[in-house]
């Protein structure tokens, strides 16, 4: 099974995301690092979604990028080439169940946690601000895109409610545009282009960032048992 993949690099730092399974990525010091995690980390995704994966899978980079931007610190400014043109209504379908899946999944993993506000990681500061540490900041945080998210293809959304609720009503407020599936790239924030198909591969992308944290926290914080591997990131060995 082929693995397309987008590469994003910075300096000696990688992004590799998977092109044809929204939202999955892999990070290293170089290319070959990152194409080594990868098989890896389409199991557990495949698993995270229900579906059983290949035992033979081989990356194949289709797409590269040369970033401004500090990826080391899961920065990503990226349009693929795959995320323009017209969106079918089938594929809209399935990549919003995938992201409202995606949110669900995080809250379920968020209540999980025994203590909000209690965490063994040290602070880290980065260029960009101080990292989440506790599951409370990770999940403000990956909630509080909502709005930044949708209002870079022009959507007027919020961030009341839970990371479900907000999405859910993002989604609705995009389809009461008339020409949504037509995917149009907008010059957003910064710069950076975007589409609707991107938007719904980064909230994916987002949510398996800060789950993947907030999973590895809480078990340095309370233990292997404390809360369930909901995204099946012991599948890849992460």
């Amino acid at each position: 099974m082929k693995i397309r993949c987008v590469w994003e690099h910075h300096g000696q730092d990688s992004l590799l995301y998977s092109e044809n399974y929204a939202g999955a990525f892999t990070r290293g010091k170089s290319r070959a690092e990152a194409l080594d995690k990868m098989a890896g980390e389409i199991a557990s995704y495949l698993e995270w979604k229900g579906y059983p994966g290949e035992k033979e899978m081989e990356a194949e980079i289709v797409q590269e990028k040369d970033s401004d931007l500090n990826i080391g610190d899961a920065d990503s400014d990226v349009l693929f080439d795959s995320e323009k043109g017209v969106c079918s209504r089938e594929e809209y379908e399935a990549l919003k169940a995938l992201a409202l899946k995606s949110a669900g999944d995080f809250l379920a993993l968020y209540t999980a946690v025994p203590d909000k506000g209690k965490s063994v990681l040290r602070p880290r500061q980065t260029f960009y601000g101080r990292i989440p540490r506790t599951a409370l900041e990770m999940y403000e945080h990956t909630k509080n895109v909502n709005e930044y998210y949708f209002s870079e293809i022009g959507v007027a959304a919020d961030n009341e409610g839970t990371i479900l609720e907000c999405r859910e009503r993002g989604f609705a407020l995009l389809e009461q545009q008339p020409d949504f599936l037509e995917n149009k790239v907008f010059q957003g924030s910064y710069g950076e282009e975007w589409s609707l198909k991107k938007l719904l591969r980064r909230f994916i992308w987002h949510d398996r960032i800060h789950a993947r944290a907030m999973y590895r926290m809480a078990v340095k914080t309370f233990g292997p048992d404390a809360v369930p591997d909901i995204f099946r990131f012991c599948t890849a060995g992460k």
